[in-house]
């Protein structure tokens, strides 16, 4: 028989849930990986209690729950962190469990209407999403702190996930579900588009025979300035200075020792020069 809507909502959430910074809350993780196993090592480590694991992946799931302890208990929420692709069916499986607990998905891109079938039995929904790199459960778990993370969900459940959040050592913050693929694109080109201009900078620094390490300083101290300054304020180099003569050299350099690079360092150096407003001298020599 199904739940009517709201008849959970005093139980869940009293005024210990709504303080829940600072209280116990009981966690169902459905999806063993990455995210799924970093939000429950961390959680577990604040003292929020995990009441199962769940997950097609058998070892995946059975890895994960030697990583935390298991408490039997009914689940204050649930948190899916699945592929995007899989929430829609994950959701439906959910709707036909007998299990009030309110919902989330850690999905950056996808909408809370995924949930749809969740919440048409009268169960919030919403979600959280770690704006954080998550190489693997252990190390994902300890990247949260300090990180931000983006909670889409209406009260009560949008406080409690700020809660949520907060215990974690996380810097909650509201997202829309209209933002989030725009928000999800610029967390996307942070993570790897970045990683893709530092393996350019990895093949001309070894094409020169110096040791990558030695751009650490340099990339800290661009990143430092970036959040100082604004991207386009801590712009240095011959691109933001207009200086042809050098940014030929470079290219020449590249074609000459290094031709599988030139597309790309094409194509960065037109971007960064319209950023810099130094397009109409550097357009001729990149040609």
């Amino acid at each position: 028989m199904l739940l009517k809507p709201g008849s959970w909502l005093p139980s869940l959430f009293s005024d210990r849930y709504l303080h829940a910074d600072r209280s116990h809350v009981n966690i169902s993780i459905i999806g063993p990986g990455r995210a799924g196993g970093a939000l429950a090592i961390a959680a577990a480590q604040a003292g929020h209690r995990i009441t199962s694991v769940e997950g097609r992946n058998s070892d995946a799931v059975a890895r994960l729950r030697a990583l935390v302890p298991i408490t039997s208990g009914t689940p204050d929420l649930r948190i899916i962190a699945v592929s995007d692709d899989a929430i829609a069916q994950v959701a439906e499986v959910l709707a036909n469990e007998h299990d009030p607990a309110p919902t989330v998905h850690v999905s950056g891109a996808m909408a809370t209407t995924l949930l749809a079938p969740i919440a048409a039995h009268g169960v919030q929904v919403g979600s959280l999403h770690p704006l954080q790199t998550l190489p693997d459960a252990q190390r994902g778990a300890q990247r949260l702190d300090g990180a931000w993370m983006a909670i889409t969900a209406d009260e009560p459940l949008r406080g409690i996930l700020h809660g949520f959040a907060a215990s974690l050592g996380c810097h909650p913050f509201d997202l829309t579900d209209d933002a989030k693929p725009l928000y999800h694109a610029g967390a996307a080109a942070v993570a790897n588009y970045t990683l893709t201009t530092l393996d350019l900078a990895l093949a001309l620094f070894e094409a020169a025979g110096v040791p990558f390490e030695a751009a650490r300083p340099l990339i800290e101290a661009t990143v430092a300035n970036a959040f100082e300054l604004g991207p386009a304020g801590a712009l240095t180099g011959p691109v933001a200075r207009g200086d042809t003569v050098t940014v030929a050299l470079q290219l020449d350099a590249i074609r000459r020792q290094v031709p599988q690079a030139e597309a790309l360092f094409v194509d960065l150096a037109r971007s960064t020069a319209r950023l810099a407003g130094t397009s109409d001298a550097i357009d001729g020599v990149l040609a």
